[in-house]
Protein backbone atom coordinates (compact mmCIF):
# COMPACT_ATOMS: atom_id res chain seq x y z
CA UNK A 1 0.00 0.00 0.00
CA UNK A 2 2.88 2.66 0.91
CA UNK A 3 4.29 1.77 -2.61
CA UNK A 4 1.25 2.54 -4.48
CA UNK A 5 0.72 5.53 -2.21
CA UNK A 6 4.09 6.58 -3.22
CA UNK A 7 3.48 5.60 -6.85
CA UNK A 8 0.35 8.03 -6.86
CA UNK A 9 2.15 10.98 -5.32
CA UNK A 10 4.84 10.83 -7.93
CA UNK A 11 2.41 10.57 -10.89
CA UNK A 12 0.38 13.02 -9.55
CA UNK A 13 4.08 15.42 -8.82
CA UNK A 14 4.75 14.45 -12.37
CA UNK A 15 0.56 15.70 -13.83
CA UNK A 16 1.93 19.22 -11.30
CA UNK A 17 5.41 19.78 -12.78
CA UNK A 18 4.42 19.35 -16.80
CA UNK A 19 0.77 21.61 -16.11
CA UNK A 20 3.59 24.04 -14.82
CA UNK A 21 6.59 23.61 -17.04
CA UNK A 22 4.47 22.25 -20.55
CA UNK A 23 7.22 21.02 -23.32
CA UNK A 24 7.96 23.35 -25.94
CA UNK A 25 5.54 23.14 -28.76
CA UNK A 26 6.28 22.43 -32.54
CA UNK A 27 4.72 25.92 -33.71
CA UNK A 28 2.25 24.34 -36.75
CA UNK A 29 2.72 25.83 -40.16
CA UNK A 30 0.60 29.49 -40.81
CA UNK A 31 -0.80 31.54 -43.67
CA UNK A 32 2.45 32.33 -45.67
CA UNK A 33 2.64 36.08 -46.05
CA UNK A 34 3.91 35.80 -49.83
CA UNK A 35 3.65 39.54 -50.81
CA UNK A 36 6.53 41.51 -48.51
CA UNK A 37 8.44 43.80 -49.41
CA UNK A 38 12.50 44.21 -47.54
CA UNK A 39 14.75 47.47 -47.96
CA UNK A 40 18.24 47.04 -48.95
CA UNK A 41 20.44 45.63 -46.36
CA UNK A 42 22.34 48.76 -46.17
CA UNK A 43 19.76 50.76 -46.10
CA UNK A 44 17.66 48.72 -44.31
CA UNK A 45 20.14 48.98 -41.05
CA UNK A 46 21.09 52.99 -41.48
CA UNK A 47 17.38 53.29 -41.05
CA UNK A 48 16.79 50.92 -38.31
CA UNK A 49 14.44 48.42 -40.25
CA UNK A 50 16.73 45.68 -39.74
CA UNK A 51 20.13 44.44 -37.46
CA UNK A 52 23.13 42.31 -37.81
CA UNK A 53 21.91 40.68 -34.96
CA UNK A 54 21.03 36.99 -35.29
CA UNK A 55 17.48 35.69 -35.43
CA UNK A 56 15.91 34.03 -32.46
CA UNK A 57 14.22 30.86 -33.60
CA UNK A 58 11.15 30.28 -34.04
CA UNK A 59 10.65 27.75 -31.35
CA UNK A 60 11.56 30.06 -28.83
CA UNK A 61 10.01 33.07 -30.25
CA UNK A 62 6.53 30.95 -30.08
CA UNK A 63 7.52 28.91 -26.30
CA UNK A 64 8.68 31.94 -24.11
CA UNK A 65 6.09 34.44 -24.25
CA UNK A 66 4.51 36.69 -21.77
CA UNK A 67 0.59 36.83 -22.63
CA UNK A 68 -1.21 37.53 -19.04
CA UNK A 69 -4.55 37.19 -21.31
CA UNK A 70 -3.70 33.09 -21.81
CA UNK A 71 -1.08 32.63 -19.07
CA UNK A 72 1.28 33.96 -16.39
CA UNK A 73 3.65 31.12 -17.59
CA UNK A 74 5.92 31.80 -19.93
CA UNK A 75 5.86 28.51 -21.49
CA UNK A 76 1.97 27.90 -21.01
CA UNK A 77 0.63 30.33 -23.25
CA UNK A 78 1.31 27.91 -26.44
CA UNK A 79 -0.65 25.68 -25.03
CA UNK A 80 -3.18 28.19 -23.50
CA UNK A 81 -3.67 29.84 -26.65
CA UNK A 82 -4.30 27.07 -29.02
CA UNK A 83 -7.33 27.47 -30.94
CA UNK A 84 -7.61 30.92 -30.46
CA UNK A 85 -10.11 32.27 -33.30
CA UNK A 86 -9.24 35.80 -35.29
CA UNK A 87 -11.56 35.46 -37.56
CA UNK A 88 -13.75 37.33 -37.91
CA UNK A 89 -11.29 40.49 -36.37
CA UNK A 90 -11.30 44.47 -36.32
CA UNK A 91 -9.75 47.50 -35.48
CA UNK A 92 -11.79 50.61 -34.44
CA UNK A 93 -9.39 53.76 -35.09
CA UNK A 94 -11.45 56.84 -33.28
CA UNK A 95 -11.29 60.14 -31.07
CA UNK A 96 -9.88 63.25 -32.63
CA UNK A 97 -9.50 62.09 -35.88
CA UNK A 98 -11.48 63.61 -38.98
CA UNK A 99 -12.64 60.14 -40.43
CA UNK A 100 -13.05 57.79 -37.76
CA UNK A 101 -12.84 54.17 -39.37
CA UNK A 102 -13.38 50.22 -38.48
CA UNK A 103 -10.28 48.15 -40.51
CA UNK A 104 -11.11 44.58 -40.83
CA UNK A 105 -8.50 41.92 -40.90
CA UNK A 106 -8.31 41.77 -44.60
CA UNK A 107 -8.47 45.42 -45.24
CA UNK A 108 -5.27 45.47 -42.67
CA UNK A 109 -3.63 42.57 -44.57
CA UNK A 110 -4.21 44.73 -47.75
CA UNK A 111 -1.30 47.63 -46.25
CA UNK A 112 1.96 47.11 -48.23
CA UNK A 113 3.40 44.48 -45.71
CA UNK A 114 7.50 44.94 -44.98
CA UNK A 115 10.09 43.00 -43.64
CA UNK A 116 11.41 44.60 -39.66
CA UNK A 117 14.28 42.55 -37.99
CA UNK A 118 13.70 44.36 -35.40
CA UNK A 119 15.79 43.60 -30.79
CA UNK A 120 12.79 43.29 -28.54
CA UNK A 121 13.87 43.57 -24.99
CA UNK A 122 11.78 43.04 -22.07
CA UNK A 123 12.45 44.76 -18.94
CA UNK A 124 12.66 41.76 -16.97
CA UNK A 125 15.71 41.60 -18.69
CA UNK A 126 15.91 39.05 -21.72
CA UNK A 127 16.01 39.93 -25.30
CA UNK A 128 15.04 38.03 -28.98
CA UNK A 129 15.16 39.23 -32.52
CA UNK A 130 12.42 38.92 -34.49
CA UNK A 131 12.01 39.25 -38.05
CA UNK A 132 8.51 41.04 -37.64
CA UNK A 133 6.33 41.75 -40.69
CA UNK A 134 3.55 44.30 -41.01
CA UNK A 135 3.11 48.05 -41.86
CA UNK A 136 4.04 51.17 -39.74
CA UNK A 137 1.40 52.59 -37.81
CA UNK A 138 1.55 55.87 -39.61
CA UNK A 139 0.25 54.18 -42.91
CA UNK A 140 -3.23 53.52 -40.65
CA UNK A 141 -3.37 56.61 -39.17
CA UNK A 142 -2.80 58.88 -42.41
CA UNK A 143 -6.21 56.99 -43.27
CA UNK A 144 -8.14 58.65 -40.18
CA UNK A 145 -6.46 62.06 -40.38
CA UNK A 146 -5.79 62.90 -36.94
CA UNK A 147 -7.05 66.57 -36.24
CA UNK A 148 -5.17 69.27 -34.90
CA UNK A 149 -5.97 68.62 -31.25
CA UNK A 150 -4.57 64.80 -31.24
CA UNK A 151 -1.51 64.68 -29.35
CA UNK A 152 -2.06 60.74 -27.97
CA UNK A 153 -1.91 56.99 -29.42
CA UNK A 154 -4.03 55.00 -27.36
CA UNK A 155 -4.45 51.04 -27.80
CA UNK A 156 -6.47 48.42 -26.70
CA UNK A 157 -6.76 44.54 -26.96
CA UNK A 158 -9.59 42.49 -27.07
CA UNK A 159 -11.75 41.71 -24.00
CA UNK A 160 -13.15 38.54 -24.21
CA UNK A 161 -12.77 35.58 -21.32
CA UNK A 162 -14.09 33.04 -23.17
CA UNK A 163 -11.43 32.63 -25.70
CA UNK A 164 -8.59 34.26 -23.54
CA UNK A 165 -9.11 32.40 -20.80
CA UNK A 166 -6.80 34.38 -18.15
CA UNK A 167 -8.76 37.09 -18.54
CA UNK A 168 -11.00 35.61 -16.20
CA UNK A 169 -8.81 36.24 -13.24
CA UNK A 170 -7.76 39.36 -11.09
CA UNK A 171 -4.03 39.34 -12.18
CA UNK A 172 -4.43 42.63 -14.17
CA UNK A 173 -6.99 45.22 -14.65
CA UNK A 174 -8.63 44.21 -17.71
CA UNK A 175 -8.52 45.14 -20.75
CA UNK A 176 -5.51 45.46 -21.91
CA UNK A 177 -4.28 49.42 -22.65
CA UNK A 178 -1.70 51.24 -24.05
CA UNK A 179 -0.23 54.08 -25.44
CA UNK A 180 2.34 56.50 -27.29
CA UNK A 181 2.47 59.99 -27.97
CA UNK A 182 1.49 61.55 -31.50
CA UNK A 183 5.30 61.71 -32.53
CA UNK A 184 6.06 58.33 -31.50
CA UNK A 185 2.70 56.50 -33.18
CA UNK A 186 4.05 58.55 -36.16
CA UNK A 187 7.61 57.16 -35.90
CA UNK A 188 8.67 55.23 -38.96
CA UNK A 189 10.03 52.46 -36.96
CA UNK A 190 7.14 51.82 -35.38
CA UNK A 191 5.09 49.03 -36.88
CA UNK A 192 1.36 47.05 -36.71
CA UNK A 193 2.84 43.47 -36.78
CA UNK A 194 0.62 40.82 -38.74
CA UNK A 195 3.46 38.09 -39.23
CA UNK A 196 6.87 36.75 -38.23
CA UNK A 197 9.05 34.60 -39.94
CA UNK A 198 7.24 34.99 -43.10
CA UNK A 199 3.53 33.56 -41.66
CA UNK A 200 0.97 35.11 -39.98
CA UNK A 201 1.10 35.69 -36.44
CA UNK A 202 0.35 32.60 -33.75
CA UNK A 203 -1.83 33.35 -31.51
CA UNK A 204 1.14 33.09 -28.12
CA UNK A 205 2.95 36.12 -29.83
CA UNK A 206 -0.29 38.53 -30.43
CA UNK A 207 -2.54 37.50 -33.38
CA UNK A 208 -3.52 38.82 -35.66
CA UNK A 209 -2.15 41.64 -35.32
CA UNK A 210 0.06 44.10 -32.85
CA UNK A 211 1.94 47.13 -32.13
CA UNK A 212 5.58 46.77 -31.77
CA UNK A 213 7.91 49.34 -30.63
CA UNK A 214 11.42 48.39 -30.66
CA UNK A 215 12.97 50.68 -28.81
CA UNK A 216 10.62 50.68 -25.75
CA UNK A 217 10.55 47.47 -23.26
CA UNK A 218 8.84 45.22 -24.37
CA UNK A 219 5.42 45.40 -22.60
CA UNK A 220 4.43 48.39 -24.63
CA UNK A 221 4.01 46.44 -27.75
CA UNK A 222 0.32 45.55 -26.74
CA UNK A 223 -0.76 42.10 -28.39
CA UNK A 224 -4.17 41.45 -30.63
CA UNK A 225 -5.36 45.03 -31.21
CA UNK A 226 -8.85 45.77 -31.17
CA UNK A 227 -8.79 49.63 -31.04
CA UNK A 228 -6.92 52.64 -31.65
CA UNK A 229 -7.72 55.70 -30.17
CA UNK A 230 -6.56 59.60 -30.82
CA UNK A 231 -6.43 61.70 -27.27
CA UNK A 232 -5.54 65.01 -26.27
CA UNK A 233 -4.00 63.85 -23.28
CA UNK A 234 -1.64 60.97 -22.15
CA UNK A 235 -3.83 57.73 -22.14
CA UNK A 236 -3.61 55.27 -18.72
CA UNK A 237 -1.66 51.98 -19.26
CA UNK A 238 -1.69 48.64 -17.74
CA UNK A 239 1.59 48.58 -16.59
CA UNK A 240 1.60 51.95 -15.03
CA UNK A 241 -1.98 50.73 -13.27
CA UNK A 242 -0.39 48.19 -11.91
CA UNK A 243 2.97 49.84 -10.58
CA UNK A 244 3.43 53.07 -11.24
CA UNK A 245 6.44 53.77 -9.78
CA UNK A 246 7.67 50.24 -11.93
CA UNK A 247 6.47 51.33 -15.05
CA UNK A 248 6.77 54.99 -16.56
CA UNK A 249 4.04 55.72 -19.60
CA UNK A 250 7.68 56.14 -22.03
CA UNK A 251 9.32 52.97 -21.14
CA UNK A 252 12.15 53.43 -23.41
CA UNK A 253 15.14 50.84 -23.20
CA UNK A 254 17.21 52.70 -20.93
CA UNK A 255 20.27 50.89 -19.32
CA UNK A 256 21.18 53.37 -17.02
CA UNK A 257 17.75 53.31 -15.14
CA UNK A 258 17.15 50.22 -13.18
CA UNK A 259 13.72 48.70 -12.81
CA UNK A 260 13.25 48.00 -8.68
CA UNK A 261 13.31 44.37 -9.29
CA UNK A 262 15.75 44.27 -12.82
CA UNK A 263 18.51 45.62 -13.40
CA UNK A 264 18.67 47.12 -16.70
CA UNK A 265 22.66 47.26 -17.68
CA UNK A 266 22.46 44.09 -19.59
CA UNK A 267 20.14 41.29 -21.09
CA UNK A 268 20.02 38.03 -21.51
CA UNK A 269 19.46 37.35 -25.14
CA UNK A 270 17.48 34.21 -25.60
CA UNK A 271 19.30 31.51 -26.89
CA UNK A 272 22.82 32.39 -25.90
CA UNK A 273 25.12 32.01 -22.77
CA UNK A 274 26.22 35.15 -20.76
CA UNK A 275 25.04 38.46 -20.79
CA UNK A 276 25.41 41.14 -23.28
CA UNK A 277 25.46 45.50 -22.47
CA UNK A 278 21.64 46.87 -22.92
CA UNK A 279 21.97 49.28 -25.57
CA UNK A 280 20.48 53.15 -24.72
CA UNK A 281 17.11 52.95 -26.38
CA UNK A 282 17.48 48.88 -27.18
CA UNK A 283 20.47 50.27 -29.83
CA UNK A 284 17.69 52.78 -32.02
CA UNK A 285 19.18 55.74 -30.42
CA UNK A 286 20.53 57.23 -33.94
CA UNK A 287 16.33 56.51 -35.21
CA UNK A 288 14.95 57.76 -32.09
CA UNK A 289 16.74 60.20 -29.81
CA UNK A 290 15.71 63.46 -31.32
CA UNK A 291 12.04 62.36 -30.32
CA UNK A 292 13.07 63.41 -26.83
CA UNK A 293 15.52 66.17 -26.93
CA UNK A 294 15.32 68.24 -23.71
CA UNK A 295 13.78 65.34 -22.00
CA UNK A 296 14.94 63.96 -18.22
CA UNK A 297 15.05 60.35 -19.13
CA UNK A 298 15.27 59.17 -15.69
CA UNK A 299 12.40 61.75 -14.87
CA UNK A 300 10.34 60.37 -18.08
CA UNK A 301 11.10 56.87 -17.07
Amino acid sequence: MQAALLAGTAAASTLLYRRLNPPPIEQPAGQKLTEVTAASKTEALKSGFAVDDKLTPLQSITNYNNFYEFSTSKSGVAYASEGFVTRPWAVSVEGLVNKPRVFDLDELLKFELEERIYRLRCVEGWSMVIPWIGFPLNKLLEKVEPNSQARYVAFQTLLDPKRMPNQSTGILDWPYVEGLRLDEAMHPLTIMATGMYGEVLPPQDGAPIRLVVPWKYGFKSIKSVVKISLLAEEPPTTWNIQASDEYGFYSNVNPNVPHPRWSQATEQRIGEYGRRKTLLFNGYADQVAKLYEGMDLVRNY
